[in-house]
């Protein structure tokens, strides 16, 4: 489709859609996770849409992002950062690490929030990782 991961800084101002809140409405009615989903993914659109129109922001599947994870990134960051590009490299636990977004249904409701992060090694899959591509507007 023409598409690329949105990098993490565009990904949570999608998932924030305008708002400064955790989350952009009651996590029951905006995502699925560990308390509702019944122990599986659920089909995108089930939920409410965020004020942007976009389903399941938060929750369903933790959403792969380009950026590679540095747990000390963010501390670095001039204040405001604007559109952060993410660090050039990774540095996780175990090795190398892209970052995934959101939370998923095997979460408790508490980490669904437009800034919850997650990292995994690339080429890793899981039934609880996904992802949505972005598309460049042309003028």
């Amino acid at each position: 489709m023409g598409g690329r991961l949105p990098t993490e800084a565009e990904w949570e101002y999608a998932a924030r859609a305008g708002r400064q809140e955790a989350r952009y409405g009651e996590v029951g009615a905006i995502g699925w996770y560990k308390g509702n989903s019944d122990g599986k993914t659920h089909p995108v659109g089930t939920k409410t849409a965020n004020g942007w129109g976009l389903f399941d922001m938060l929750g369903n599947v933790w959403e792969w992002v380009a950026d590679w994870y540095d747990p000390a990134y963010y501390k670095i960051l001039p204040v405001p950062a604007i559109n952060p590009k993410g660090p050039e490299f990774g540095e996780a636990e175990f090795g190398e690490a892209k970052v995934q977004r959101g939370g998923s249904w095997v979460d408790l409701a508490a980490g669904l929030r437009a800034a919850s992060r997650f990292w995994t090694p690339p080429g890793s899959r899981t039934s609880i990782a996904g992802f949505r591509c972005v598309r460049e507007v042309v003028p």
